[in-house]
């Protein structure tokens, strides 16, 4: 049976229980799950028919969730994180998050610039995958009826807040300076002068 609500409230027990659900982000509607549940970043990867080797995005509410994996921020990527919507790539030593960073030694997060979004991250108490709601070489989903189309029954629960169409975040790496991975919703030009 498709689940769609308005809200995000349904969605906080359906993510604690090790679901997976299509709901807006900053950008664009995303596949969001439990990022410390394994089962549940499998099935991610296995709706999308993603590459094994890519790793996802993660969604976390505050800078404070980084230390969850045992990751200190420069102050540069402190920065970055705090200005909301950017994704920061950052080293991971600990090999119990490979099913995380699929032997790359790196995770990619982002505290999205979209307070409902934050506030159900808070109430979920974990950081969530958060990849675009398609399957991989689709077009991402504009609204709820296309991601439907996409995924049906498969999906625990949608949450609908009408269009979203938008790029996806803009993705960097602090090494001595600045590397802009992807270009997306924030200009490369716009960060570097922030910094």
């Amino acid at each position: 049976m498709i689940k769609i609500k308005k809200d995000f409230d349904k969605a906080v027990e359906v993510i604690k229980k090790g679901g997976v659900i299509v709901a807006p982000t900053d950008t664009l509607y995303g596949l969001l799950a439990d990022a410390l549940n394994k089962k549940a970043v499998e099935r991610v990867y296995s709706l999308k028919k993603r590459s094994p080797d890519k790793p996802l995005i993660i969604l976390i509410p505050s800078i404070d969730y980084l230390s969850i994996f045992g990751i200190k921020p420069s102050s540069v990527e402190e920065k970055l994180l705090e200005r909301k919507g950017i994704t920061v790539v950052m080293d991971i030593q600990d090999s119990k998050y490979e099913y995380l960073h699929r032997g790359k030694s790196s995770l990619a997060f982002r505290i999205p610039d979209y307070k409902p979004l934050i506030e159900f991250i808070r109430k979920v108490e974990k950081p969530l995958v958060a990849p675009s709601a398609n399957p991989e070489g689709k077009p991402p989903p504009e609204d709820i009826k296309k991601a439907v189309e996409y995924f049906g029954d498969k999906v625990d629960l949608y949450v609908d807040k009408g269009k979203k169409k938008g790029l996806p975040s803009t993705i960097v790496k602090v090494n001595k300076d600045i590397k802009i991975i992807r270009e997306g919703s924030i200009p490369g030009q716009e960060i570097k002068k922030m910094l």
